[in-house]
């Protein structure tokens, strides 16, 4: 039996919502992410790729939306509703069961609270539990080792680098660290999750 699509419903935890990104939600996550610190690691394309107001961020919504392969999120704390970020699954193939966890970037003020965590343990449980993926991949470039950090913390699987993978928005390519969480190790992943999302709430 194979995998099938996320169906594009709200994902609601104790610290975060996760809605499916809209257009409209183009003034908020600029606010979120207007910030050189979210840019300057190579989150889509680095610095050259950061949006300079709120239409060029509408854009890059557009951009994130048009693949049929994905479902955007626009990330919100529960408590205020305040946007935060925005995270994706995309990459899906339904055939293999397989999907990636990626496009994700978050305002410096949650970095290192339970936002992360708990987008993680929402998302990979829609993943595994609702849709039947056998593996999700998690991907970041490597020199981004904070967000290698964090990604490593869940207890995904290092796989290794692809070099020279993906054209920066300056024209430079990055080398790009693979992880990768399987339906059988999930249970385990699933297991640490909450404590952290207690432990560093917003």
């Amino acid at each position: 039996m194979s995998a099938t699509a996320p169906d594009r419903r709200a994902l609601v935890g104790t610290v975060v919502r996760l809605d499916p990104l809209t257009p409209e939600d183009a003034a908020a996550l600029f606010a979120a992410l207007d910030d050189p610190r979210v840019w300057a690691s190579g989150y889509a394309g680095g610095p050259a790729g950061r949006p300079a107001d709120v239409a060029a961020m509408r854009g890059w919504i557009a951009g994130l939306l048009a693949p049929t392969d994905r479902v955007p999120y626009v990330v919100r704390l529960v408590d205020a509703g305040t946007v935060v970020g925005t995270t994706t699954l995309g990459d899906l193939d339904l055939a293999n069961e397989r999907a990636h966890l990626g496009w994700t970037a978050y305002a410096p003020a949650v970095w290192g609270t339970g936002v992360n965590p708990e987008c993680k343990l929402l998302l990979l449980g829609h993943a595994f539990e609702d849709c039947g993926f056998g593996r999700v991949k998690i991907q970041t470039a490597a020199i981004n080792e904070r967000s290698q950090a964090a990604i490593a913390k869940l207890g995904a699987i290092r796989e290794g680098v692809l070099r020279r993978h993906i054209r920066r928005a300056d024209g430079t390519f990055r080398d790009t660290v693979v992880f990768s969480v399987l339906r059988e190790e999930w249970p385990g992943v699933r297991a640490g999750l909450p404590a952290r999302v207690r432990e560093h709430r917003v």
